[in-house]
């Protein structure tokens, strides 16, 4: 249980898209759903070239008048009820932070989903799409994260991956994504620092999750347990380029790196739950320091 059970999860704006699973590589599955999965995380702009894929259906609302209660009990309750938090926590300090807010929506899909960025399968995971700034997830990708990556799983965990990709689109409409080099790789790349930075965003929102509110004054939220943000760093860790490496390479290789190690990831979140936002500028400093 980590929502209150009366919040008003409705302003959170999720659809789910069609239902297809003819595709053969669904949750990720395989090695190279593993590849794509990291690759995915980046929210480069353009998977067209990378994945293939097939149309899905109109949308469909997702959990329609839903409630904190429901987001315990229901995986796409839940994405409603993180999007609804993590959208009212960017509404109220994108002010403070010096730039005009837009808010951003979650596609879930199963199997496969045309985007603004090509077609995409579920093994490229969840990904932001900056050509039509929408956030796009397959959530049997939890199950993978905990199951094959070794995450604790949980609610937090969950809503980490959630505010990791709107962290990507916060650097998309503020523009800090724009001029950088997302070819290069290795530990100090442009690619690892906007990787962190998304996850200290993710961060900045879990650090004031239970004082964000509905629109009635109820926070969506309660306030997390030492467990919750040991999952969520469980789920950070997972995701890391060293772990990885290590699992599907049999060695770590840091030129390669395009998202971080692990100690870094955890480093970077527990650096914006305790910092906010104003504590994630990755592109400032040193090599030595990220």
């Amino acid at each position: 249980m980590t929502f209150n059970d009366n919040a008003d999860i409705g302003s959170g704006r999720v659809s789910r898209r069609g239902r297809n699973t003819a595709i053969g590589v669904g949750g990720g599955g395989g090695l190279i759903g593993i590849v794509v999965v990291v690759i995915a995380l980046l929210g480069g702009p353009d998977l067209g070239g990378l994945f293939g894929g097939t149309s899905t259906g109109p949308s469909e609302e997702v959990c329609a008048g839903g409630t904190g209660a429901d987001a315990n009990a229901n995986i796409d309750c839940r994405m409603k009820g993180a999007a609804a938090s993590i959208d009212a926590y960017w509404t109220g300090v994108a002010p403070d932070q010096g730039f005009t807010y837009t808010p951003t929506e979650i596609v879930l899909f199963e199997g496969g989903v045309d985007t603004g960025c090509g077609q995409a399968t579920s093994a490229v995971g969840p990904f932001y799409c900056p050509a039509d700034q929408i956030i796009y997830i397959d959530t049997a990708f939890f199950v993978e994260l905990r199951d094959r990556f070794g995450s604790n799983g949980g609610p937090l965990a969950e809503m980490y991956v959630v505010a990791h990709e709107w962290g990507h689109h916060i650097q998309t409409i503020t523009g800090i994504n724009s001029n950088l080099d997302l070819q290069d790789t290795g530990p100090t790349s442009d690619s690892v620092r906007l990787e962190l930075q998304a996850d200290c965003f993710a961060g900045a929102w879990a650090g004031d999750a239970a004082v964000t509110p509905d629109a009635s004054g109820v926070p969506f939220l309660k306030t997390f347990t030492d467990q919750d943000i040991a999952d969520a760093l469980s789920a950070a860790a997972a995701v890391g380029d060293d772990r990885i490496q290590e699992s599907t390479q049999g060695q770590v290789s840091p030129e390669g790196w395009t998202h971080g190690s692990s100690e870094q990831r955890q480093r970077w979140f527990t650096t914006g739950l305790e910092q906010g936002p104003g504590g994630c500028n990755t592109f400032d400093v040193s090599g030595d320091e990220l």
